[in-house]
């Protein structure tokens, strides 16, 4: 969707019988709450997947040494700038099938799903083939050391071969969300969390892999959860009578959509990869910390983007049928949610601060890094709620091309704070300190600044079916 004119005042307003009936207000809010948390906890269970991936992969390598994990770091910084790009193959698909579900035709949604699923297996296989030949490229560009090098790209080089299951998990899921289930994401992230984890025991101990058998662990697991997703999605494909095929339209409009959704995902993998360099910077000890950190970071992300999730399903919904009014409940709802649940997120990381070092690493100097830059995560958390719902909302809307050049800003204003900590930060504790709160705190209040006037405004506002094509 681009930038629509401004919404006519009397659409966007509640009803002021409703408004005046203050125990009907309170009725419909509950009711909300109520989808809103029917559509987040499974999805948060289903979103904390894919760093709890992660998590396991960066407790068992850990464990191996200090290069071990510091591999770790710049591949799955590298892997997952590729798979983050890639996002939109959900993020386009949940609000377009929403939007057709909410207009009343089911198969058209379906249809538009699966155009997503033939989209993510065809830039999926392409992807695969050139991240295996450049890997040694794409490592040796941080600058680490010999050691570090060597792991990163054993892990990495195996990773490549997960890379279309990983953008397929992507597409089905964005489908299913879409027809507002987000109990099967759930149970197929749950059943590939355990996989993941009893396969990467198997491989790096039982087998004596190291660190190759981690990737393998996780490249069969990612396989596995496309299985299962196929079957479900092709049961909604014969109950709606929506052909398997792929329509050229179809995939070739959710690919020019997508385009400004890639655009403002890079804008965030460039600064995940900026802040990564700068801890390079900083040395390996200070790398390993910062690991752990974003690690945490992740998980914490995923489960606050829950409640986008509901945002982007419920707003795309009620555009689908013309209601404005709901849409704007549903934006302050979810901002609420947002900002209350990265409190306790925050409470929660700052009481763990001192026992998740040891957890996930076995040198003591790393260790000790690993608690200031937890503290500066945690109080950030509050501000990651209200930017991952305002951002849920808009995307829901379909307002994506102001989100990719605001995207563009909001990076900018980012390397000017990692610019500083590269000049003046020193190294060990404080230069940690210093680029977790440019990233953790400095990076989230400039995407505040720039959602918060879009999404309380009008601007974005556009009911009926037809916005789905748009989004």
């Amino acid at each position: 969707m681009g930038l629509a004119d401004d919404a006519p005042a009397a659409e966007i307003r509640l009803d002021p019988a409703i408004v005046r009936d203050a125990p009907a207000e309170a009725v419909r809010d509950a009711r909300l709450d109520r989808a809103i948390m029917r559509l987040a906890l499974p999805a948060l269970g289903a979103l904390v997947a894919e760093p709890l991936f992660l998590l396991a992969d960066t407790a068992m390598v850990g464990h191996l040494g200090t290069a071990p994990l510091a591999g770790l770091s710049l591949a799955s910084s590298v892997l997952g700038t590729a798979v983050g790009l890639m996002v939109f193959l959900a993020y386009a698909t949940t609000p377009t099938v929403a939007r057709l579900r909410g207009a009343g035709d089911e198969r058209a949604a379906v249809a538009a799903g699966l155009d997503g699923l033939w989209l993510a297996a065809g830039l999926g296989a392409g992807l695969a083939l050139l991240g295996w030949w450049v890997t040694p490229s794409l490592v040796g560009a941080f600058g680490a050391d010999r050691a570090v090098d060597a792991q990163a790209s054993r892990y990495l080089s195996i990773s490549m071969a997960g890379l279309p299951a990983m953008l397929l998990v992507f597409a089905a899921a964005g489908l299913l969300r879409g027809l507002h289930d987000t109990r099967t994401p759930l149970v197929v992230a749950a059943l590939g969390f355990g996989a993941n984890a009893a396969l990467n025991a198997a491989f790096i101990y039982g087998a004596g892999w190291g660190i190759a058998g981690s990737a393998t662990g996780t490249v069969l697991a990612q396989w596995g959860m496309v299985v299962a997703y196929l079957g479900v999605v092709a049961g909604h494909a014969r109950r709606v009578g929506a052909s398997g095929r792929p329509r050229g339209v179809g995939v070739l409009r959710g690919a020019r959509a997508g385009f400004w959704l890639l655009l403002r995902t890079a804008s965030l993998r460039a600064g995940l990869l900026l802040v990564t360099y700068t801890a390079t910077a900083l040395g390996s000890d200070e790398l390993a910390a910062f690991q752990v950190a974003m690690t945490l970071f992740a998980t914490a992300a995923f489960a606050l983007d829950a409640l986008a999730i509901a945002a982007q399903v419920l707003v795309g919904d009620r555009l689908g049928g013309g209601d404005l009014a709901g849409v704007r409940a549903v934006l302050r709802r979810c901002v609420a949610w947002g900002v209350g649940s990265g409190a306790a997120v925050g409470v929660v990381l700052a009481s763990l601060a001192w026992v998740l070092g040891p957890a996930f690493t076995s040198s003591a100097a790393v260790a000790r890094l690993v608690v200031p830059a937890v503290l500066v995560l945690a109080a950030g958390q509050p501000l990651a709620g209200l930017v991952f719902v305002l951002d849920g909302v808009l995307i829901g809307a379909g307002d994506n091309r102001y989100l990719a050049w605001t995207g563009l800003a909001n990076l900018a204003a980012f390397a000017l704070l990692a610019g500083a900590v590269l000049r003046w930060a020193p190294r060990g504790e404080w230069g940690l300190v210093c680029l977790m709160g440019a990233y953790a705190v400095g990076s989230l209040a400039a995407r505040a600044g720039t959602l918060s006037p879009r999404a309380f405004g009008s601007r974005w506002l556009a009911g009926g079916a037809a916005g789905a094509s748009r989004v």
